[in-house]
């Protein structure tokens, strides 16, 4: 049996901490391949996972959500930054990789590829478990158990292999493979999108559900904001490598502080007549992240930017209870003519 470590630091402590976390890709370019540019895919962002919450992450696509998620994985290194994992420094002493990676677990977006062909479905939820430790017996055993706790009879589904299965079942697969190790994080990187509606619906309801009887932490990727607004507790956006809003998911979701949060909500599709979008909410594509513009750089697209936005790089800022942003219409004295008045010290 793997050890399951107990939690450090109580409740408050956030199960996953992000500080400065920096993913640079070297580009060829020239004739020949001569020279190489610089695409940072992930820019210093910083963020906090609760225990036991879904912080969703949304963004178009390029924005660096898919290569966040595995440099958390540790499936690349980052290039810098630091990961802690209920306080302790991934890949220290304290907390060796191997440790980590079996209570960080992920389900990635094609079901079929994330398999081994030439294992058959116990086999392949098996694994994992065998390689931390677990007499075969007993790995095959939970991996049995876990079928039947995603939906799928052992009997009928333990000696199949990944190509006579439908891709809800293969998820479904890739589900209990990710919950054999009992981890305590899992990370969803579009694990829904190409899955049918009715299926997906049962996926996520299932993935509630194991959320609740495992105590599970998500985070859950995904370009559907209305499936993002269903699990999530809170929300991240991010644009070209870097997070420009994050906060709970219902006030995120009613009243947006960032202009690109804001263009992302009003390109949902809504049954209501009277709400019918008449105009793209986004002109335009995302700038090159090899070259990103200067100061903020949403600007280019923003119909609220002004000539200090392409200045100055604004932070994350409060910009209400548990909601923080990343623009200069919200800290006092920004420079931005929408920014509040600066709060000038009272003189007796």
């Amino acid at each position: 049996m793997p050890v399951v470590t107990e939690e450090r630091g109580g409740p408050a402590q956030p199960l996953l901490s992000i500080r400065g976390l920096t993913k640079t890709f070297s580009i060829s370019g020239g004739m020949f391949g001569s020279g190489a540019a610089q695409l940072r895919a992930v820019d210093r962002i910083d963020f906090d996972v609760l225990k036991g919450e879904t912080l969703g992450v949304v963004g178009e696509s390029g924005c660096g959500k898919s290569t966040t998620a595995r440099v958390l994985m540790q499936l690349i290194a980052k290039d810098d930054g630091e990961i802690l994992f209920d306080g302790e420094r991934v890949g220290s002493s304290a907390l060796k990789l191997k440790e980590y990676r079996r209570q960080v677990q992920m389900v990635f977006q094609d079901s079929y590829s994330s398999l081994n062909p030439r294992l058959t479905i116990e086999a392949s939820i098996a694994f994992g478990p065998q390689v931390h430790g677990v007499p075969r017996a007993q790995a095959v055993a939970r991996a049995r158990s876990l079928l039947a706790r995603v939906g799928l009879e052992p009997g009928r589904f333990a000696e199949r292999y990944p190509h006579e299965l439908s891709g809800g079942q293969r998820q479904r697969v890739n589900i209990a493979r990710a919950l054999a190790l009992e981890p305590r994080l899992i990370i969803l990187d579009e694990a829904v999108s190409a899955l049918d509606k009715s299926v997906e619906a049962q996926v996520l309801n299932l993935l509630l559900d194991l959320k609740e009887e495992f105590g599970l932490t998500y985070v859950f990727i995904s370009h559907d904001l209305g499936v993002v607004r269903f699990v999530s507790d809170r929300v991240m956006v991010m644009y070209l490598g870097q997070v420009v809003e994050i906060g709970e998911a219902d006030t995120l979701f009613e009243r947006p502080l960032h202009p690109y949060t804001a263009a992302l909500l009003s390109s949902m599709p809504s049954l209501d007549p009277d709400r019918r979008t008449e105009e793209a909410p986004l002109a335009g594509d995302p700038p090159s992240p090899i070259h990103p513009p200067p100061g903020c750089r949403f600007h280019t697209r923003c119909s609220f930017a002004e000539p200090i936005c392409a200045e100055r790089e604004p932070a994350l800022y409060d910009g209400g209870p548990l909601q923080r942003a990343a623009c200069l219409m919200l800290p006092p004295g920004s420079g931005h003519s929408r920014a509040p008045a600066s709060m000038e010290p009272a003189h007796g």
